[in-house]
C-alpha cells in the first residue's frame, strides 16, 4: 500500500479516534474536569485508533509484537503526537471561552499530532515489511 493511501486510511481513522475522543470527554468532564478528562479521553481515543489501524491502515503490515507489547508500544509511541496534541488542546481552552472550545481543542491538537503519530506508527509500531 502507497504511504499516500496508508496516510488517509490513517485519517480516516483519526476522525473516528476524535469522536471516541470528544464524547468520552464530555462524559468524564462532569466528574474529573476539563484536562483530566482530556488524558481519560485520549487513552480511549488511542486504544480505538490502534484496534482499527491494525485492523484497516497496517492489516498487511507486521509488528512483530504479542498484541499487549503491540498495544503499549502503540501508547508510548502516540505520546509525541500527545504532547503536541494536548499543549494545542490546553491553549484552545485558554483561547476560546464558549462552550465548543473543548471539541475544538480536541479537533486542532489531533490535526497538529497527526503527522508525527503517522510516521511514528507506520515508521515504528507497524515498521516491518509487508506481509505476503
Amino acid at each position: 500500500m502507497s504511504t499516500a493511501r496508508a496516510f488517509l486510511l490513517f485519517a480516516g481513522v483519526g476522525v473516528i479516534g476524535f469522536g471516541v475522543d470528544v464524547g468520552v470527554l464530555y462524559l468524564a468532564a462532569p466528574w474529573l474536569g476539563w484536562y483530566a478528562a482530556r488524558l481519560v479521553s485520549f487513552i480511549a481515543a488511542a486504544t480505538a485508533t490502534w484496534a482499527l489501524n491494525r485492523r484497516i491502515t497496517f492489516a498487511n503490515r507486521s509488528s512483530g509484537m504479542s498484541m499487549g507489547r503491540e498495544y503499549l508500544s502503540w501508547l508510548v509511541t502516540m505520546l509525541g503526537g500527545a504532547c503536541v496534541n494536548y499543549g494545542v488542546y490546553v491553549l484552545t481552552l485558554h483561547w476560546l471561552d464558549a462552550a465548543w472550545a473543548p471539541a475544538a481543542g480536541v479537533a486542532l491538537g489531533s490535526c497538529a499530532g497527526l503527522v508525527v503519530n503517522f510516521v511514528v506508527a507506520r515508521y515504528g509500531v507497524f515498521g516491518r515489511a509487508p506481509v505476503r
